[in-house]
């Protein structure tokens, strides 16, 4: 049976975004059946959203039971490692910035398999990689980092997107393209949370600033 890209794509960054799901409702003190709802939640809303949208349903999960495996091992990996993870928000953020890069890329690949317009694939692709966090963020009371937070997130995958078009452009391998475009979204994620580079926000003293 052959494996199609999206299908690796996208079984890759569910495990991501369930261990992310998860791992936060351990940090949030969520009882057991929490823990997995959240990690659900967050794995698979992106994508619902996503295929709902262009009318392709069921909807991925529904007819793929590897991605409900998926889930449950990502889950499963979360409680296990949980004692050996002295900094739960850091890990949070790590398996958050993998699945964004991962679910870009499987929601770009969707839209390719349906012969969409550039500008539509790259809508999907950001689609799949933030709506799955925010639900999670609203479901634990945190504010939405895709709408709220002055952080460089949604606008790291839709780059990231923009980026494997130039490259495609250019003739280049989608071997080679495809995880470029994954650790250059990572590296944006990473490098922006890391040194604090934010969006600007606007208020009527300062107007559009960086300020806090």
């Amino acid at each position: 049976m052959e494996i199609s890209v999206f299908s690796i794509l996208d079984t890759l960054g569910t495990l991501a975004f369930a261990i992310s799901g998860a791992t936060l409702a351990i940090k949030k003190r969520f009882d057991l059946f929490g823990v997995f709802v959240l990690a659900f939640v967050t794995a698979i809303g992106g994508g619902t959203l996503r295929d709902v949208l262009i009318g392709d349903t069921p909807v991925e999960w529904m007819g793929n039971n590897a991605l409900i495996i998926t889930i449950i091992v990502g889950a499963v990996s979360a409680i296990i490692l949980n004692p050996y993870m002295n900094r739960l928000s850091y890990f949070v953020y790590l398996f958050d910035a993998a699945g964004l890069g991962l679910f870009t890329m499987a929601g770009i690949q969707k839209g390719l398999e349906h012969d969409y317009s550039i500008f539509m694939c790259i809508s999907l692709g950001t689609i799949s990689a933030t709506f799955g966090g925010l639900i999670r963020d609203l479901i634990t009371g945190d504010k939405p980092m895709l709408l709220t937070r002055k952080e460089i997130y949604a606008l790291a995958g839709a780059s990231g997107g923009l980026l494997f078009f130039i490259l495609r452009a250019f003739s280049v391998p989608e071997e080679i393209n495809i995880p470029l475009t994954i650790v250059v979204i990572f590296l944006i994620r990473h490098l922006t949370y890391r040194f604090g580079i934010k969006l600007p926000t606007y208020d009527e003293e300062n107007g559009w600033s960086v300020k806090d």
